[in-house]
């Protein structure tokens, strides 16, 4: 196993400390912010380090490579970009702290998806329908990273994957930007230019992102540790379950207990480090 140390201030006490207790056999730099410590071991002490030091770490076998892998999954919201969709919807309406908290409460997992969502989606009622663009203009940006992350799959031609509990709207627009192969997640509802409040078929929840990765899985004809998933959220889990690696990003504690790894503190880039 390879130790892969990643923030944007490691000071050499903390690698020092690090390969101490991981027993490393070797310090090698990976890029300006990452390094590898070489036949590593798990040690209770390497969060402790890392957590202090404010780093983010993961334990990788040698073996594996990001051309490894085939398709990428990853959530949109808080994710691939850096807001929350229907927050930002909210807020044109002066509600944006009453959305926030639901949204909170259901990426903790405390309130069931669905019906925070149609709570949520209620709020927007009577919202003119140019307010989806216009957020999608003013609010939405990319997280960081995200360009090098999707760059270096279309490199090793890994194919990818957004699933939503966000808007078609958004997912539309940066499918043709970003170069995205697939993409899934909820329309909202219009009549005469303005929203009613309402979602347009099925709520893509929990098992909808599921079942759109396993869809997707076996239209490309790939095996479970070919995909690589990543996420924030409570309702992220069940897709994440059905990849051989899961990342946990900027992800809420019930998330980062059942990934694979985890990024803390650095941009999306620090998933090619992992692998690079």
């Amino acid at each position: 196993m390879h130790l892969i140390i990643q923030g944007s201030g490691i000071e050499t006490g903390d690698l020092k400390a690090l390969a101490k207790a991981s027993a490393a056999s070797a310090i090698e730099r990976i890029s300006e912010h990452a390094f590898r410590l070489r036949n590593a071991s798990d040690s209770p002490g390497i969060a402790a380090v890392c957590e202090r030091a404010r780093l983010d770490f993961a334990l990788i076998p040698e073996h594996r490579k990001l051309a490894h892998f085939k398709l990428l999954v990853m959530d949109m919201d808080s994710t691939l970009i850096t807001i929350e969709t229907i927050d930002e919807l909210a807020d044109l309406v002066g509600l944006k702290r009453e959305v926030a908290a639901i949204t909170e409460q259901a990426m903790r997992g405390e309130i069931e998806y669905n019906e925070s969502l149609r709570r949520r989606v209620a709020v927007l009622k009577g919202l003119d329908e140019s307010a989806l663009q216009r957020v999608y203009d003013e609010r939405v940006r990319l997280s960081p990273g995200a360009e090098i992350l999707l760059a270096a799959c279309k490199q090793y031609g890994i194919k990818t994957l957004l699933v939503s509990g966000g808007f078609t709207h958004v997912t539309d627009l940066l499918k043709p930007r970003l170069g995205l192969d697939y993409t899934h997640s909820n329309t909202l509802a219009v009549a005469n230019g303005k929203l009613t409040g309402e979602i347009v078929g099925d709520i893509v929840n929990a098992d909808g992102k599921r079942d759109e990765l396993l869809r997707i899985r076996d239209l490309l004809g790939i095996k479970r540790e070919h995909i690589m998933g990543m996420g924030d959220g409570a309702n992220d889990l069940k897709f994440m379950a059905e990849c051989g690696v899961s990342i946990a990003y900027h992800a809420k504690p019930i998330v980062r207990g059942q990934t694979t790894h985890a990024i803390n503190f650095g941009g999306l880039d620090a998933v090619v480090n992992l692998f690079n």
